[in-house]
């Protein structure tokens, strides 16, 4: 069995600044251990359930903040960016078995983490065809588009419901969550202990239960948080301008989207 593991940090249990998140702050080093904590359990639930080989992508910020040394052996990890339009999902094909999210979180809309946003925090919001799309929901898309599963989730609340209202059947470990400006959370041995229970009952399941449906054609919609880049953004090419500070971006094929956020981003 073959794992892909994609991880961000302002899901993880313990993390509720920015400055905690941001490799600059003053506290970002223990957050990148109670990162590489939750990562680790969610390897060892994946080896405990028989991974032979597991992928980890360091997803957050500069791309390299897990700390490698704590890793287990069976594991790869893909540190920094490419430049390749799966980015979260780097080195993601279809010869992976199954995807598991590690530290997601909610979108800027949402009140439910106070570090909530979508890939910047220069965007406001992505709209799906009309629905506030989140980092989970655009990457599980990107999974479809190799045809593997979800199969597991940790972060906050309001993402793991959010996730399991699209598939009741994907295994979720909410591990924080936001109450205005700051975040309820369970301790990092809890978070780790479950994560790696979680993980590994995920992996002995069905996974055929897991998939996430395509749309057959995407209106994505843009909203940036000031008009300049909303305009530079208007020039990619099939791009439409909305409002001051909103452009649409329609197509049947999901990597035309991955490409253009890649552009504008």
């Amino acid at each position: 069995m073959k794992i892909f593991i994609s991880a961000d940090i302002e899901g993880i249990a313990g993390v509720s600044h920015w400055e905690e998140a941001s490799s600059k702050g003053q506290r970002y080093e223990e957050s990148r251990q109670l990162m590489t904590h939750e990562v680790v359990a969610a390897c060892q639930g994946a080896l405990n359930a028989g991974a032979e080989e597991i992928f980890v992508k360091d997803a957050h910020g500069s791309g390299r903040n897990i700390i490698t040394s704590l890793l287990p052996e069976k594991v790869k990890i893909i540190r920094g960016w490419s430049g390749h339009p799966f980015g979260m999902m780097q080195e993601l094909d279809n010869t992976f078995d199954a995807v598991m999210m590690i530290g997601y979180h909610s979108n800027t809309a949402s009140e439910a983490n106070p570090l909530g946003h979508t890939f910047t925090l220069q965007i406001a919001h992505i709209k799906i065809n009309g629905e506030l799309g989140t980092e989970f929901l655009l990457n599980a898309f990107t999974a479809s588009l190799v045809n593997i599963p979800v199969a597991f989730l940790s972060g906050d609340k309001a993402l793991c419901e959010a996730a399991n209202a699209i598939n009741q059947n994907i295994k979720t470990v909410a591990v924080t969550q936001g109450k205005g400006g700051s975040t309820i959370s369970l301790s990092s041995r809890q978070s780790c202990r479950m994560i790696e229970e979680g993980a590994s009952k995920a992996l002995q399941s069905d996974f055929s239960t897991y998939g996430f449906d395509l749309p057959e054609y995407f209106e994505v919609e843009i909203k940036f948080t000031d008009p300049v880049s909303a305009y530079r953004s208007s020039f990619y090419p099939g791009m439409k301008k909305g409002d001051s500070q909103t452009v649409v971006f329609e197509t049947a094929n999901y990597f035309d989207i991955l490409r253009m956020l890649n552009f504008i981003k």
